[in-house]
């Protein structure tokens, strides 16, 4: 379940292509070229042989410098890049099934342990059907780790998630999980980690690591199981 354009990252400003430094390099080059060449012909002591010479090198020089000086900016563009970016705005906060005012409410609540070392705490009871293993279910989640960190959820998505709960679909604390609650309801789950990610996630930008086998934390809603509701109608 767990779930990143780089255009739009550069800060506005001139452009460089290779036609407009040819063009800019080229023009100094006339500039340069013209300047030797009335040089040499005031120089009447000089041979004809000696003027093209002079002038060959000099425009070699000429280029070097430019291209020097190219290279030399672009460092700097990308530098200020990069403070551009890290210039932004904070990230907005992300959206939760539990607000502070649930969180209040949670410390309060009971605590219910399985045989499996999953615990829960209902936040709502659903008043409507319990899934069957196997159907589809619609849930909305958002998973932590325990400092409360997100690194997934459906809410950011916009959609609810369906899948076959039961199935081995999701981790096996998540199905556990599910299949007592009430459509309606809304619960946290708190997973051990034999339950939870046996191989681990990898971090990812503004999602933090989670380690093998280590315990998560699940905020679910059980929002609909497709059918059944329609059937008991």
């Amino acid at each position: 379940m767990a779930s990143s354009s780089s255009s739009l990252l550069l800060p506005s400003g001139p452009t460089f292509n290779k036609r407009s430094v040819f063009i800019a390099s080229r023009g100094i080059g006339q500039l340069k070229i013209q300047s030797m060449t009335l040089r040499c012909l005031s120089q009447e002591f000089r041979t004809e042989s000696a003027c093209p010479r002079e002038y060959e090198d000099q425009t070699t020089l000429i280029k070097r410098r430019d291209m020097i000086g190219l290279a030399l900016s672009i460092p700097s563009l990308v530098m200020s890049s990069s403070d551009a970016k890290g210039a932004g705005l904070p990230p907005e906060e992300k959206p939760r099934l539990c607000d502070a005012a649930c969180e209040k409410e949670l410390e309060n609540a009971p605590m219910v342990t399985t045989e499996s070392g999953l615990q829960y705490k209902d936040i709502i009871v659903g008043r409507g059907p319990t899934p069957p293993t196997g159907f589809q279910v619609a849930a909305n989640y958002v998973a932590m780790v325990p400092s409360g960190q997100i690194f997934d959820s459906s809410l950011e998505k916009g959609l609810p998630y369906i899948f076959r709960v039961g199935s081995g679909q999701v981790i096996k604390g998540l199905d556990e999980g599910l299949l007592t609650m009430q459509t309606g309801g809304k619960r946290r789950l708190y997973i051990p980690g034999p339950l939870a990610f046996p191989k681990g996630l990898v971090s990812a930008p503004g999602r933090p690591r989670v380690a093998a086998n280590s315990p998560v934390v699940f905020d679910v809603s059980l929002e609909y199981i497709p059918g059944l509701e329609a059937d008991e109608e």
